[in-house]
């Protein structure tokens, strides 16, 4: 049984076009726990990184939920590794909204949550939920 809990999140806006806007949240656990629920709202081509602490052979497990849309609601979730220039061990968009990856380095990690096709173009909203663990 995953534990859910209230994350402090520190959230910082970088800088850049609002088109490009990207976001960036740290998610620490509680001592004792392995997981908690983040939840947000990405618009248009926005992405909000979720980052976290962990080490090499833990197990992350990662589900993101639509909770609401004025568009179609497409959305998805990659993992990128410690020191990544973008490229992801795990891309939502081709392996689904439901991972489970065993982490090979010890790092920070991101999570990044965002939006494709005309979502993306057409300035939608997405509400989501993120649910996050790792043993």
């Amino acid at each position: 049984m995953r534990a859910h809990l209230a994350v402090g999140l520190m959230v910082a806006l970088a800088a850049g076009s609002p088109t490009l806007a990207q976001m960036s949240a740290d998610v620490r656990f509680e001592p004792g726990n392995f997981g908690t629920n983040v939840s947000g709202t990405i618009i248009g081509d926005e992405y909000m990184d979720y980052r976290l602490a962990a080490r090499a052979g833990q197990e992350l497990f990662a589900e993101l939920t639509v909770v609401d849309s004025n568009g179609n609601g497409t959305i998805y979730f990659n993992i990128l590794p410690p020191g990544s220039d973008g490229v992801a061990i795990y891309n939502g968009s081709m392996d689904g909204n439901t991972a489970t990856v065993d982490l090979p380095d010890n790092g920070s990690y991101t999570i990044r949550v965002y939006q494709m096709g005309n979502d993306a173009d057409s300035g939608a909203t997405t509400g989501f939920r993120l649910d996050l663990s790792i043993q």
